[in-house]
């Protein structure tokens, strides 16, 4: 065997499966780049509108000869009343299709296993969303060992498992404040702020949940986008938890190293490159604040409108991500009319769509962040050594902003009282004012002694996140464990 040969041979094979949400898809393209980068041949299992909009980051991947394949399959979206090319969560025209979204992407398994069945050998690891049941089904079909991959970090996973063993919550009213037991250190919760497998909202999702907890408990082991000196005591608990399956990659957002990546990671962005950049230079170091409110951000015109409002109050330079969902429209043209833009064009930039977040956020004029709490975002703030301030709208987003504010000690919260849930909006009106987000704005960026301890730890924080993809770190260490002990299985 001619060693070329041999080397495919002993090649390892990871099929990996995403979620398509794009909080879930992007983090597991970084996935897929990081195992080409360790010498795995990965097949990415992908549709036609997903792989336009998100795969391209990969194409220069595979043009520098990284082992990587799409596996495209045609979308039923029009089989299950989906507009056509509607093949993520974010571009569904209304939450009520969720579950259609999902029976279509369930049809993905026949073909998949279609293509595993002319395999020889057999891929040696599947790698997939934590909230997708059939690759369970498919890996125990083939015998093949699963590894999920759950886009949230070790805090909130130990956090869910002590809700989900103590139940301490149910014994509590809608918005007493409780603390988790048996944790590294003091949460205090409220039931309205928890995520919704144990805050149900109108649709009552119990069932799926349960099965999705079966489907975590059989899988081989999990792919956690953390980094252990982020939250050590959390892995370690957690690590405990599930055996010493659990692996710490992250920051997953950290293999883009040069700037046309970190534009090009996720969407096609809504501005010009250069353009973003000009208006960034121009400011002063750390005295801009970066609002944006995460990728399926359906946040109410009247609340976007308490946000832009603050903004303005703080009298500091901003970016704002203008993102409203279906509702889009009407926060336009309140922008309009009011004329927001013109009056605060000196200073402000407004950003409609897709923001180039990575790029935005490693600019030395950025100086703190405002977000949504979404684990994605979160971590990229880590990475930048940028405060934040925190806002969580749902799902963990909560749980999140106490490792943020509480445990990391790197933001401030708004305030936020209660869970927001996904298609029901409306209903909860403005649940933070303006005052409110002024306030935490300027906390944020205030110079006083506070003020530079909390940039000084971000900072910090923002170094080790860097040091730990390298080799030799941590996260880097994990991935070749992880790698080794597929390897041992197969």
């Amino acid at each position: 065997m001619a060693p070329e040969e041999s080397q495919e041979h002993n090649q390892l094979h990871f099929l990996v499966i995403p979620m398509a949400s794009p909080g879930h898809y992007i983090p597991t393209i970084d996935i897929v780049k990081l195992l080409a980068q360790h010498a795995v041949r990965v097949t990415f299992v992908t549709t036609p509108a997903n792989a336009l909009r998100f795969g391209s980051i990969l194409d220069g991947a595979i043009k520098s000869g990284l082992p990587i394949e799409f596996l495209e399959f045609p979308f039923p979206s029009m089989e299950f009343g989906l507009p056509e090319g509607c093949e993520s969560l974010d571009t569904l025209p209304s939450l009520d299709m969720l579950m259609p979204l999902f029976l279509a992407y369930n049809t993905l398994q026949e073909r998949v296993e279609g293509y595993i069945e002319k395999l020889n050998p057999k891929p040696n690891c599947i790698v997939s969303d934590s909230f997708l049941l059939w690759p369970a089904e498919t890996a125990k079909k083939f015998q093949i060992p699963r590894i999920i991959f759950d886009g949230m970090n070790c805090f909130t996973q130990m956090c869910n498992h002590v809700l989900y063993m103590t139940k301490v919550h149910e014994s509590v009213g809608e918005s007493d404040l409780f603390v988790l037991p048996g944790l590294p250190d003091r949460i205090e919760l409220t039931r309205s702020q928890l995520p919704i497998v144990f805050n149900p909202g109108s649709k009552d999702m119990h069932g799926f949940h349960e099965k999705l907890r079966v489907s975590e408990s059989e899988a081989y082991g999990v792919i956690i986008n953390s980094f252990q000196e982020l939250e050590q005591r959390y892995a370690d608990e957690y690590e405990k938890l599930k055996g010493g399956k659990v692996w710490c990659i992250g920051p997953l957002s950290l293999c883009y190293k040069d700037e046309s990546e970190k534009v090009q990671r996720g969407n096609t962005s809504s501005i010009n490159k250069n353009e973003c950049l000009k208006w960034l230079d121009s400011q002063e170091n750390g005295s801009v604040i970066y609002a944006c409110l995460g990728s399926v951000s359906r946040v109410e015109p009247a609340q976007l409108m308490e946000l832009a409002l603050a903004l303005e109050a703080t009298r500091k330079p901003f970016i704002w991500v203008v993102r409203a969902g279906h509702k889009t429209q009407k926060i336009e043209k309140w922008i309009d009319e009011e004329g927001f833009e013109e009056r605060t064009k000196e200073r402000g930039l407004l950003i409609r769509g897709w923001a180039p977040q990575l790029l935005v956020l490693s600019h030395p004029a950025i100086g703190g962040f405002l977000t949504h709490c979404g684990w994605n975002s979160t971590l990229e703030g880590v990475c930048a050594g940028v405060p934040m301030v925190t806002w969580p709208q749902f799902q963990e987003q909560f749980l999140n902003e106490k490792l943020v504010v509480q445990v990391l000690r790197i933001g401030v919260s708004v305030g936020a009282q209660n869970v927001v849930h996904l298609g029901a909006e409306e209903k909860s009106g403005v649940g933070v004012k303006r005052e409110q987000l002024r306030k935490a704005i300027e906390m944020v960026m205030e110079e006083g002694k506070e003020g530079e301890e909390r940039r000084k730890r971000a900072k910090e924080l923002g170094n080790m996140a860097h040091k730990a993809i390298e080799e030799g770190g941590s996260s880097h260490q994990n991935m070749t464990r992880l790698i080794q002990d597929i390897r041992k299985l197969s």
